[in-house]
């Protein structure tokens, strides 16, 4: 999804466009942890790579050899790709915030231990460690940032174990019940797909000297408690909306998101110029213009 958001941003610009599934516009349908399928990518020398591959937190725990395989294999594949180039592009990386692990501080700063509790989060944590001594020893000149949980998510739900965050939005908006998994009190950092495009390509433009040798950074975001969100949905869209959410407590995911990270105080991004949403209600009323409406409106012919 959002690398369909991010290509549609750079609509234009020459785009080598890769996944697992086929797509329209895609240049390769490739596993990129299978060998030899990185060195195709990097072979005519992109000067910019966006990574954002990744099997979902929800996958990666339930499936360990899978979520290795993708979440690492693959993209220590892509960076000896770039390595054995012999040229030093820009690579993006899309980490997570599951690289954290509970106990928490009140805000997560940035000087705070990266130590996950899940395999998803592992994965990234060892990502960005690759992408930092990459980048150390100028094989590429690479960022990594940690996104929130992508809220309002379009499409279909998907394995991730944060997907019921978007599901109590998304379905009800669209007149469907939703399953609610967790407590109402459970508190989260959230992004909506507008800002995490936003900060891609404020990553792929910015001045890496001023990152200096910590190539990671925890992007900014609104902490909402589930309680929160369901009252900002209210607030949009009505309390007959609201009664679509179904409590259905599920002790997995219950587990997971209780060793997930629930506030931040990202003072070096914000310093770096990345910028987030404002607030729930605002990541809410995004969606409905960049799905809901955008998708409602009439389609005209032209002959």
């Amino acid at each position: 999804m959002i690398g369909r958001k991010l290509s549609a941003q750079l609509a234009g610009e020459e785009l080598i466009l890769q996944d697992v599934v086929p797509f329209d516009g895609a240049t390769f349908v490739s596993d990129l942890s299978a060998p030899g399928e990185a060195e195709k990518l990097v072979a005519s020398r992109p000067g910019l790579i966006f990574h954002l591959a990744a099997v979902v937190s929800g996958e990666a725990e339930t499936d360990f050899v899978k979520g290795y395989r993708v979440n690492l294999d693959a993209t220590r594949r892509l960076f000896e790709a770039i390595r054995k180039e012999n040229y030093k592009p820009r690579v993006v990386f899309t980490s997570s915030i599951a690289v954290f692990g509970a106990p928490f501080p009140e805000a997560i700063g940035d000087e705070f231990l990266s130590a996950p509790l899940t395999s998803y989060g592992t994965q990234k944590a060892i990502d960005e460690l690759l992408l930092s001594d990459y980048s150390r020893r100028g094989f590429f000149d690479g960022i990594g940032i940690r996104l929130p949980t992508i809220c309002v998510r379009p499409g279909k739900p998907n394995k991730a174990a944060s997907g019921f965050f978007s599901g109590i939005i998304r379905e009800p908006l669209a007149g469907q019940e939703a399953l609610l998994p967790v407590p109402d009190s459970v508190r989260h950092w959230f992004a909506s797909p507008r800002a995490a495009i936003a900060f891609l390509l404020h990553a792929s433009k910015i001045d890496s000297a001023k990152l200096g040798t910590r190539r990671n950074l925890s992007m900014p975001g609104v902490s909402a408690t589930v309680a929160e969100q369901i009252e900002a949905l209210r607030k949009v869209a009505g309390e007959k909306v609201a009664r679509l959410i179904r409590r259905e407590p599920d002790p997995t995911i219950m587990r997971i998101v209780s060793g997930w990270p629930q506030n931040f105080d990202p003072q070096r991004a914000l310093a770096l110029g990345f910028r987030a949403d404002q607030s729930f209600e605002q990541i809410i009323r995004i969606h409905i213009e960049d799905e809901l409406q955008k998708n409602s409106q009439p389609r005209t012919s032209s002959g």
